[in-house]
C-alpha cells in the first residue's frame, strides 16, 4: 500500500512533458503497424479502443475487466460518476452504472446456475459487494471481524475475489493485513490463511487471486505476491504448494484462459513508475510472451529478470481475454485513459 501511495504522489509531480498513452512515443499511424509480444503470442495495438467522452463517462483508474456470457466487456473504475462501463468488443459503450464504489478495485464474474453476478472489492468501503450485472446489490461481505485478525475495518483492504465451483468465496486482502479469507457460498467464514511476510506461505502484496481449474480434477488457487515477484500456488484449503518466480515482474491478478495464465504487470525491473507490460504463462507456468516487455529467457530453469522495452503501457492493472484471444488491458494511474486492446496476430 505504501508503494502505491508513493506512486500516486510521484504522479502528481510528473513533468508536463509526459504524454498520454496514445502519444508515447509512436505516432498513431506507426502504432497500427507495431506488433508486440513473443513467439506465438503477438499482438497489434489499439490505444483508442473504448475511448469515450471523458466529461460524460469519465474514468479515474481503470482497475479490472471481465467478459460476460453475451460477450460484453465489463470495466470497473473508481470514478463514482460511472463505476461500471459495459462495452461491446468493438469498444462501443452499451451501458454504464454505479456511484457507490469510491474504492472500486477488484471485479470477479461468477455464473451461478446460469445467472451471472459480479463481486466488487472496494478499498475505501473495506468490503466486498456482490451485484447483478446491472448493479443491483445482492450481498455485502463486511470486514471479517470474527476472524480475530482485524481490530478495525480500516485494516482490511480487499483487492480481489475468486469463486470456486461449489460457490466458496476467497477474498485477498492485498492492501491490508495480507490474509486470504475463505467463505462458503452463503458468506460464512470457513478458513483464514496467509498474512504478511516473506515466507513461502505468506504474502507481500497479495494483490490478486483466481481459481486455476486447468486441471479440472485438481483445482488450486493462484495468488499474487506482487512485491515478491511471485505467483504462489495453494490448495483450496489454504495449504501452500509452491511458487512461480517472475523476477522483475510486479504482477496483478492472474487470469486463466484456456491453458495459459495472463497477468497485467504493473511495474517491472526495479519497480519504477511507468514500466508496465503484459505477462503470458503457458500450461507449465513458464513465461512465453511479454507484450511490451523484454524477451522471456530461461537459464538453468530460472527466468532472467524482466523489464519494459516499449512505452506502450504505463501501469497495466488487469487483462481480459476474449474468445478470439484478443487482450483488453485496463490501467491504473495512467492519466485517466481508457483500456487498450491487443489484437492477436
Amino acid at each position: 500500500m505504501m508503494q502505491r501511495r508513493k506512486f500516486i504522489e510521484k504522479s502528481c509531480l510528473a513533468t508536463a512533458g509526459l504524454m498520454s498513452i496514445s502519444g508515447m512515443p509512436f505516432s498513431k499511424r506507426a502504432l497500427k503497424d507495431v506488433v508486440i509480444g513473443h513467439g506465438d503470442y503477438q499482438y497489434k495495438v489499439d490505444v483508442n479502443w473504448g475511448k469515450l467522452n471523458s466529461e460524460r463517462f469519465p474514468v479515474k483508474d481503470c482497475h479490472e475487466m471481465v467478459q460476460d456470457a453475451k460477450g460484453r466487456i465489463i470495466l470497473l473504475t473508481n470514478h463514482t460518476k460511472n463505476n461500471v462501463l459495459i462495452y461491446d468488443k468493438s469498444g462501443k459503450l452499451l451501458h454504464s452504472w454505479g456511484s457507490e464504489y469510491p474504492g472500486a478495485h477488484g471485479l470477479t464474474l461468477h455464473d451461478e446456475n446460469g445467472t451471472e453476478f459480479l463481486y466488487i472489492c472496494d478499498n475505501e468501503r473495506h468490503e466486498v459487494i456482490k451485484t447483478t450485472l446491472d448493479g443491483k446489490v445482492v450481498r455485502v461481505l463486511p470486514f471479517p471481524k470474527e476472524t480475530g485478525k482485524y481490530q478495525k475495518k480500516e485494516a482490511y483492504i480487499p483487492t480481489e475475489t475468486a469463486i470456486a465451483e461449489n460457490g466458496d468465496i476467497y477474498v485477498a486482502d492485498g492492501y491490508g493485513a495480507q490474509f486470504i479469507t475463505h467463505y462458503d457460498s452463503k458468506g460464512n467464514i470457513k478458513n483464514v490463511f496467509g498474512g504478511r511476510g516473506n515466507e513461502d506461505h505468506l504474502f507481500n502484496n497479495a494483490h490478486g487471486i483466481c481459481i486455476d481449474d486447468r486441471n479440472p480434477n485438481d483445482p488450486i488457487l493462484l495468488i499474487t505476491a506482487r512485491q515478491q515477484n511471485k505467483l504462489k500456488r495453494f490448495q483450496l484449503d489454504g495449504t501452500y504448494i509452491d511458487s512461480i518466480d517472475l523476477p522483475g515482474a510486479y504482477i496483478c491478478r492472474p487470469v486463466i484462459h484456456n491453458k495459459n495464465v495472463y497477468l497485467a504487470t504493473i511495474w517491472s525491473g526495479d519497480g519504477s513508475e511507468g514500466t508496465g507490460f503484459v505477462s503470458i504463462l503457458d500450461e507449465n507456468n513458464k513465461l512465453i510472451s511479454a507484450p511490451g516487455g523484454s524477451t522471456p529467457t530461461y537459464e538453468n530453469e530460472q527466468l532472467n529478470p524482466m523489464h519494459q522495452t516499449l512505452k506502450i503501457f504505463r501501469h497495466p492493472h488487469d487483462v481480459c481475454i476474449d474468445e478470439d484471444e484478443n487482450i483488453y488491458v485496463a490501467q491504473w494511474n495512467s492519466w485517466n485513459t481508457y483500456p487498450i486492446k491487443l489484437y492477436r496476430v
